[in-house]
């Protein structure tokens, strides 16, 4: 989330390089590693040459070395080093979702037993880290301290999760691209909202690392007895109370993530999400959000889809043009955004006067 907000900042203030926190941060696109090799034309030629350290190259020996195991190679050895780690009482087992605009993760599943809600933890953080020297040894360990801290201490029950009651006050909604998953939502309920689609989910549990959830299915809402307006109408009282609005500055933002002091400079643009900051764009859903951030702002302002997680603000006297904007917007989709949290390559106008939210 900081790089593409960093991204977003520097795009809107310095359109050439961005400056964050003492660092030049470019697209990605524009950043290559470049290893140069020359020919000698004859004796005299010495050739370009690089000093380097011995850890330095001991570590681009060792990335080399390494880079013949592939990601599933890699997946099958973190599996056995985590279950001998865990020990009996926890079973390790590879998972693979398609996740959210159809992109398919490999990583594990560590599931104990008597509770039927588990984290799956996907690998390829740690897989840059293995080939960057880190030993299996260090990832397993890691991996099994981090399930030690987000791991689930109760189960849910099937006749709990085949109860409306059970589970209407935990319903909630998320804003995913609809284009980019027809095929999901041909077997889901979804209100469409704009370019985008508000799909339902049963929030299962929530906590400070994030949320475990149930996508809802047609065949819940038979297995309920409800409609697709009931499940709705639900979604929109729960998720403002269970996951409510935060609205700051993205100076603000920033410096939280980075753990620093906020950027100098007046504040021309904002982050709105919500207070866990995951899937937090569905906010611009909650009733009389927008017309508040309208009345902070005291004019008409812009809306850029910059992930599921949130959006950025920017009030119209001090942006450029819509499709200069939308430009930007795709621009970092394509270079910085991982494809699952990608949720439009659109930007959107918000008009007080018609207290509208418009393509």
């Amino acid at each position: 989330m900081k790089e593409s907000l960093a991204i977003y900042a520097g795009l809107f203030y310095n359109r050439c390089t961005i400056i964050f926190q003492g660092c030049i941060i470019r697209p990605v696109h524009l950043v290559f590693n470049i290893f140069i090799q020359t020919g000698h034309r004859d004796r005299t030629d010495p050739g370009i040459f690089c000093r380097i350290s011995e850890k330095t190259a001991n570590t681009i020996l060792l990335h080399k070395e390494r880079s013949h195991m592939n990601y599933d190679q890699f997946v099958q050895d973190v599996k056995r080093k985590v279950s001998g780690e865990c020990g009996a009482g926890t079973a390790v087992c590879i998972h693979t979702a398609v996740k959210n605009n159809g992109r398919e993760r490999k990583g594990i599943m560590l599931t104990r037993q008597g509770v039927n809600i588990s984290p799956a933890i996907y690998l390829e953080e740690y897989y840059e880290q293995f080939l960057n020297g880190g030993t299996l040894e260090e990832i397993a360990a890691d991996i099994v301290r981090l399930y030690n801290e987000v791991r689930f201490s109760h189960s849910w029950e099937k006749d709990e999760l085949r109860s409306y009651e059970s589970v209407k006050e935990k319903i909630v909604y998320r804003l995913i691209n609809k284009e980019k998953n027809k095929t999901m939502l041909t077997d889901a309920p979804f209100e469409p909202y704009l370019d985008m689609a508000a799909v339902f989910y049963v929030l299962l549990e929530l906590n400070a690392y994030g949320t475990a959830a149930m996508m809802v299915r047609k065949e819940h809402l038979k297995g309920w007895n409800v409609s697709r307006e009931d499940i709705y109408r639900q979604a929109c009282r729960n998720t403002k109370r269970l996951l409510p609005c935060e609205f700051k500055t993205m100076k603000e933002v920033i410096a939280e993530l980075d753990g620093s002091r906020e950027m100098p400079g007046r504040d021309v643009m904002y982050v709105l999400s919500n207070t866990l900051r995951s899937f937090g764009a569905a906010v611009v859903m909650y009733d009389g959000v927008l017309g508040r951030v309208g009345d902070h702002l005291k004019e008409n302002y812009y809306v850029l889809p910059s992930s599921i997680h949130e959006m950025i603000i920017i009030p119209e006297s001090e942006a450029p043009g819509k499709s200069e904007l939308a430009n930007m917007v795709a621009e970092i989709n394509a270079t910085q955004v991982e494809e699952e949290d990608v949720l439009s390559d659109n930007a959107y106008y918000y008009d007080r006067k018609l207290k509208k939210l418009q393509e």
